[in-house]
């Protein structure tokens, strides 16, 4: 990692049909191997899916989805002395988008539906729901943060 100067942030460009940012994000982590195309096909179909059975435009249905899913607070290892504590920080607004979207396709992959459109939008409709796998693990991330809050002190 250099130390010569930061790493320039790359713009993410809003999708052709929708013209969300966050739908661009979307294609760009369920993307496997360059293959832009089929993760389109995928996400598409997964939004549309989420849109019919909720009844709810997409742009507000990703809206919900990002901020239930999105946390505020995480915890990051600081050594003092001989030992490790857990210190919890507030998460910077691109980062939080980047683990909400990062949660949610990881949990989709890990569901049972056959498709992985199936599972996407299986894992849309739990997380705007304010229920699954994702809105656990953004929960459990804010517990670990308030048990550790003792050691707030210890920010840099």
């Amino acid at each position: 990692m250099s130390r010569r100067c930061a790493a320039k942030k790359r713009v993410v460009k809003p999708d052709a049909i929708y013209s969300s940012v966050v739908v661009s994000a979307l294609i760009n982590k369920v993307m496997k191997d360059g293959k832009k195309n089929i993760a389109r096909g995928i996400v598409y179909q997964a939004l549309e899916m989420v849109q019919s059975k909720l009844g709810v435009e997409i742009t507000e249905i990703l809206e919900r989805v990002m901020v239930n899913a999105m946390p505020s607070l995480e915890v990051k290892p600081r050594r003092v002395g001989g030992s490790t504590y857990q210190v919890p920080v507030e998460v910077r607004e691109d980062r939080r988008k980047t683990l909400a979207l990062r949660w949610i396709v990881g949990n989709a992959r890990k569901r049972g539906e056959k498709n992985t459109y199936n599972r996407l939008a299986g894992e849309l409709i739990d997380t705007y729901g304010n229920v699954g796998s994702t809105v656990k693990q953004k929960e459990n991330l804010q517990k670990m943060a308030e048990a550790n809050k003792a050691f707030a002190h210890y920010r840099w």
